[in-house]
């Protein structure tokens, strides 16, 4: 990136979230120059919110098989290799999409194992209690419509129906576009996770109530697998 190109980029987030906002973004991505320290923000969504229920036509919400999620695999824009599905589909994750006829609009990914997250020796596990979901995508040719919104609450009311609490996820502190975003799908924020990697390791420190909600993000190998 060159200098005029990153002053632009800080005019255009200073005019667009603000100037704290800006320089609080800016601290956290130096301080990743040195190590690596993610700032997470854990939120939870239990409550159905309806103006998300409805799916507008063209388009079919439903989990999607293995068979499908194979054949959308193919094609690259989709973002679904066949080295990651062999991973979460043998672990048991499932993905709720949303389908325009015979191609693939969005989706998102659902798990109740402790998943590795970013960095990739870090887990969020989300207990017993919660359904963590993670890797949303919308295809650029059907984003504008809500489709994220609307494959995530059909997801969260077909998990609390199976006796689940609801959805569990993050957002770093400093996406405040996807904050503002989860907020109104009806996120609420509970607690912050501080995950520090340097000299090889991982650290993690939580604030909130991650412990009463039986939700933690730990290094990989120290939560317990169901």
């Amino acid at each position: 990136m060159t200098a005029g190109t990153a002053v632009e980029r800080i005019r255009t987030n200073v005019a667009t979230i603000g100037l704290g906002r800006t320089v609080y973004d800016l601290a956290l991505r130096a301080a990743n120059r040195a190590v690596v320290l993610k700032i997470l923000r854990g939120m939870t969504a239990e409550c159905v919110n309806p103006a998300f229920l409805d799916c507008p036509e063209p388009y079919r919400p439903m989990f999607l098989d293995g068979a499908m999620l194979r054949r959308f695999g193919r094609d690259p824009e989709n973002g679904l290799p066949d080295a990651f599905l062999d991973e979460v589909l043998s672990a048991g994750d499932e993905c709720y999409g949303i389908l325009a006829g015979d191609t693939l609009a969005a989706y998102g990914w659902y798990s109740r194992r402790p998943t590795p997250i970013d960095p990739p020796d870090i887990a969020l596990d989300p207990g017993d209690r919660y359904v963590y979901m993670y890797r949303g995508f919308t295809h650029p040719a059907h984003r504008g419509r809500r489709l994220h919104a609307i494959g995530m609450t059909l997801a969260l009311k077909s998990y609390l129906e199976r006796g689940f609490r609801g959805l569990v996820s993050y957002v770093e502190a400093n996406n405040f576009g996807s904050l503002n975003s989860v907020g109104r799908m009806g996120y609420e924020i509970f607690g912050t996770v501080y995950a520090l990697r340097t000299f090889g390791k991982s650290l993690t420190y939580a604030t909130g109530d991650w412990r009463g909600l039986g939700v933690r993000i730990e290094p990989v190998g120290r939560a317990p697998r169901r």
